[in-house]
């Protein structure tokens, strides 16, 4: 479903480092741009794609160009979709925010060849989500789907197990055992692991929180 026609970039760890700004003759729209093949009518949502570890830069840089080109009247928000996590890392707990879509940013626009020309020409976007010079606008109900999972008040647990793993577990009566990831209920967002005790396999059912990797 991606637009990406560049090759990936150095690794993830050099994110933060700013991608060129834009040359300055980059104020002015060109008259010549390619045509939009499907002009929709009113502001939609539309799926960007960029660098995975890019997201606020390619954010900052379209929000920047949005101003001095003056296209606030066409391109109206920019969002990168994000949402609470708690981890279990070295036996403690932390609260991290996480890109529910790592390489994705969505614009709220009006599509027009020059609402396409800014975005699709920022630094760091490698292109539109859809085919060729169509970008795919979200559904109302992909939209709202997606608002929800930013708005979720409990923050969702990362699972970082799956059966037949070892785990450790931290928390509660065993903590400390070590044991084997035999089912896992995202659901009720508990797992149960088999832990030796007494020389025999005992089943414990544990919340996701109560163990990590061994």
């Amino acid at each position: 479903m991606d637009d990406n026609t560049a090759e990936q970039p150095a690794p993830v760890e050099t994110v933060d480092s700013d991608p060129k700004p834009a040359a300055s003759s980059e104020t002015q729209i060109p008259t010549d741009l390619p045509p939009v093949e499907a002009i929709v009518e009113g502001p939609a949502w539309y799926v960007i794609h960029c660098y995975s570890g890019y997201e606020n830069k390619v954010r900052h840089n379209l929000e920047q160009r949005i101003e001095t080109m003056g296209m606030k009247d066409r391109i109206f928000d920019v969002v990168i979709p994000t949402q609470e996590e708690i981890e279990v890392k070295d036996g403690k707990r932390r609260t991290v925010e996480r890109h529910i879509f790592p390489g994705y940013v969505l614009v709220n626009l009006t599509l027009s060849e020059e609402s396409w020309y800014v975005v699709r020409n920022t630094p760091g976007v490698t292109g539109f989500v859809g085919m060729g010079n169509n970008p795919t606008p979200l559904r109302p109900e992909e939209v709202a789907q997606i608002v929800k999972r930013m708005e979720a008040e409990a923050p969702t647990v990362k699972v970082t197990f799956k059966v037949g793993e070892r785990v450790r577990i931290v928390d509660g009566p065993f903590n400390d055992f070590r044991g084997t990831v035999a089912e896992i209920d995202m659901e009720r967002t508990k797992v149960r692991v088999m832990v030796s005790f007494f020389g025999r396999e005992t089943p414990v059912e544990l919340d996701f929180l109560q163990v990590e990797k061994a």
